[in-house]
């Protein structure tokens, strides 16, 4: 595309940036995001909370390895840096689950 109209590369990076930015912001405070020619995306609470409870359970395992002081070096931290990834998924998902259970009220 930039090739063709002449634009650069960044500005194109930039712009859907921006765009994927937004999507991401208006699906927080909403439960469907649509893209026209993409189609619809919605936040569905339940596969959100089985997930959450997946993720909650594999928490605790990874905690279980790190307390472990016979884990070796590598291994932990290999885990904690997934443990860590893991954490930022349950903050994204937790929010937006509360907030649904405050509007079921």
């Amino acid at each position: 595309m930039s090739t063709k109209v002449v634009i650069s590369e960044r500005v194109i990076n930039q712009v859907i940036t921006h765009q994927f930015d937004g999507l991401h912001d208006a699906l927080k405070t909403n439960n469907s995001v649509e893209l026209s020619g993409f189609g619809k995306f919605l936040f569905n609470k339940k596969k959100a909370k089985k997930h959450v409870s997946k993720l909650e359970k594999i928490k605790l395992g990874y905690e279980k390895v790190i307390a472990d002081e016979s884990t070796p070096e590598k291994k932990l931290n290999f885990i904690k840096s997934k443990l860590s990834r893991l954490n930022l998924t349950l903050m994204s998902l937790k929010p937006k689950l509360d907030d649904q259970d405050k509007g079921n009220i």
